[in-house]
């Protein structure tokens, strides 16, 4: 299996279902906090950027692995939390599930 088979297996993947559909006004809260978190995760996306393409430039064009497979990571919660925003599933993203 590659590697892109792997993150679309975390992205699409069995998940587990909630138990019973969650009220439209809780759904809302649940949104704006994740967009919210999403904002943040942005930022923290930018700032990965620049450390890792500085750690290029002095590391011979070698990226930083803990670095990249953290931005695997982040784009993955980014992924499904866009998922949830836009009712394609009704798994919520990390904190409410599991970070895998």
């Amino acid at each position: 299996m590659n590697d892109e088979d792997k993150v679309m297996g975390r992205i699409h993947g069995e998940q587990e279902e909630p138990a019973g559909k969650e009220h439209l006004l809780m759904r809302l809260v649940h949104v704006v906090l994740i967009a919210v978190m999403i904002s943040i995760a942005n930022t923290v996306l930018s700032v990965a950027t620049v450390i890792q393409f500085v750690i290029m430039i002095f590391n011979k064009d070698e990226p930083n692995e803990r670095l990249a497979d953290f931005g695997t990571d982040l784009g993955i919660w980014i992924a499904k939390a866009a998922r949830y925003q836009t009712a394609a599933s009704d798994v919520k993203p990390w904190p409410w599930t599991d970070l895998d």
